[in-house]
């Protein structure tokens, strides 16, 4: 490609919202911390390395019995409400730290001795759970 000569209409995305294929054999409930695995298709958050954190599922999405793509789901960067883990729990020393994926509605404080994947940006940590930003 060649640099341009003329004015370009160029596409936009606000960068929230997203449609991901589902990988093989999986289902994803809304409300779920979605993550990309290796080959970048969609699954539910788990404890496991190489899993990039994606955002929250908007719908479900049930593959099953599918193979890789077979279906999509709608997934939506942003600051979300998750579960935190008792055992290794975040609190509000961890503010703008990354916590981490324990499974598709919990994170916590460390990466599990290198067995967890990231979750995102500790924003804030009530009585409810743990407020992460995924971008």
């Amino acid at each position: 490609m060649a640099a341009l000569t003329k004015d370009r209409n160029t596409k936009e995305r606000a960068g929230v919202d997203f449609v991901d294929p589902v990988a093989a054999g999986k289902t994803i409930h809304a409300g779920a911390l979605v993550v990309l695995n290796a080959t970048g298709y969609a699954e539910p958050g788990s404890t496991a390395t190489g899993l990039t954190a994606r955002g929250r599922a908007e719908d479900a999405a049930d593959n099953a019995s599918g193979a890789d793509g077979d279906i999509s789901v709608r997934v939506k960067k942003g600051v979300f409400l998750f579960a935190n883990h008792g055992a290794d729990a975040v609190d509000r020393t961890h503010i703008g730290s990354t916590c981490y994926i324990v499974d598709d509605q919990t994170v916590a404080a460390t990466d599990g001795t290198g067995t967890r994947s990231a979750a995102g940006t500790v924003m804030d940590v009530d009585a409810d759970g743990v407020w992460v930003k995924i971008d």
